[in-house]
């Protein structure tokens, strides 16, 4: 069988910017970069990108449906079902059954009552173990338990938004967006799929979380600085972020007769040692990989702001496209772990599909651009481990 074309028929997004394409191309490519929203003081030395307002009944109608999700199932799904709405996908239960799903997922949320119940409790006693039992038992709700389970997100796309075909769940903060996508493109591009929402989401505002990457030396403290402008050690501030996109092979979408927003045309992800060396030579073997025509090309880093891993990223986009124009959507939004990555091909797409690019952010790091990006080369490098590289590319 002939290798399929993949392109994007569907974009749901969401993060402090607010939701929806146009959102977020209206502020990214305006004649400035947008002031980012922060909340600095609620999860102080942490710096956060919140949320913003949601009615999440607008894609979730059942209130037993939303009383046993915490944020971030709330999120995913919502925001599974923005993609599914632009993508034009029929409400018919027998069309939905064919799509298949793949999502990007964490480890759940926890109670930080009961959590913080839990430690008064067993401050000072010589054997808490009988009080943490008897507080897990009629403390906890039994909805959380599902909200810990990360296959839960696609469980509960599936209830809400009838999307029943084969479904699988990557856990592994960056590198599960990575592996999502490129798994789902790859099913595509073989003939053993035609339709996919792949996606993730990450709430951000859980002080559970934050504390466990403070404790990492991860988090940048205040003041805020763009990603690029980070010394030091750097840092990254987390933001709450949503991203899904249908993906579909051009066949599909012809036969469907809907517009898409781009093609796809390269998507791989990498591991290994952290040091500068081995780290700048996957990268570039990545680029080299992609085909990603130097001229009128826009970079979406999904870089943290963590060093030195930040200025080896850039250092070798530099060296490969040094004409590029390099943007790090970071800064406008956060870094979303399992989201961060489709939150790069999601605005890749919708800007390549409009010819819009962003905005320099400050600093003199990111330079102006006076050409209309056809391409469009997404990385994102895990703070931790993992690395991944995409390529959009216009149609037409």
């Amino acid at each position: 069988m002939a290798k399929q074309s993949v392109v994007v028929t569907g974009i749901g997004l969401v993060s402090s910017l607010g939701e929806g394409v146009e959102t977020h191309l209206r502020q990214l490519a305006g004649a400035s970069a947008p002031q980012p929203i922060i909340e600095a003081g609620a999860y102080a030395p942490a710096l956060v990108h919140p949320l913003p307002p949601i009615d999440w009944s607008t894609q979730i109608e059942r209130k037993g449906d939303l009383r046993q999700m915490e944020t971030w199932q709330k999120l995913g799904t919502y925001t599974a079902g923005l993609a599914l709405d632009d993508a034009a996908i029929p409400e018919d239960e027998a069309f939905r059954s064919t799509i298949d799903m793949i999502v990007a997922a964490g480890g759940g949320e926890r109670d930080e009552t009961v959590d913080a119940l839990v430690m008064a409790r067993s401050r000072g006693a010589e054997d808490p173990r009988a009080d943490i039992n008897e507080l897990l038992m009629t403390e906890l709700r039994p909805t959380l338990f599902l909200a810990q389970l990360s296959n839960l997100m696609a469980g509960n796309i599936s209830i809400v938004h009838k999307v029943t075909g084969s479904s699988r769940t990557f856990m592994g903060e960056e590198s599960a967006g990575i592996s999502a996508f490129h798994v789902a493109a790859s099913r595509i591009a073989a003939g053993q799929s035609r339709i996919c929402l792949v996606g993730g989401a990450f709430s951000a505002q859980r002080k559970d979380i934050l504390v466990n990457y403070e404790l990492g030396d991860y988090l940048l403290h205040a003041p805020w600085q763009p990603v690029f402008s980070r010394s030091g050690k750097g840092g990254f501030t987390p933001g709450a972020m949503g991203a899904f996109l249908v993906l579909e092979s051009a066949q599909s979408a012809a036969e469907r007769n809907v517009p898409a927003y781009a093609k796809l045309g390269f998507v791989a992800g990498d591991r290994g040692p952290r040091d500068e060396e081995a780290l700048a030579a996957r990268l570039s073997r990545m680029f080299a990989d992609s085909g990603a025509d130097a001229r009128d090309l826009m970079v979406l880093s999904g870089a943290t702001g963590l060093q030195p891993i930040t200025d080896v990223e850039r250092r070798a986009i530099a060296a490969r496209y040094p004409d590029a124009a390099l943007r790090a959507y970071g800064n406008a939004m956060g870094h979303g772990m399992e989201a961060q990555f489709g939150m790069g091909l999601a605005l890749a797409a919708a800007a390549v599909s409009r010819g819009a690019m962003p905005a320099p952010a400050d600093g003199g790091e990111e330079r102006p651009a006076d050409f209309t990006p056809r391409q469009a080369l997404v990385t994102t490098i895990g703070h931790v481990r993992g690395e991944g590289v995409g390529l959009l590319e216009a149609i037409g």
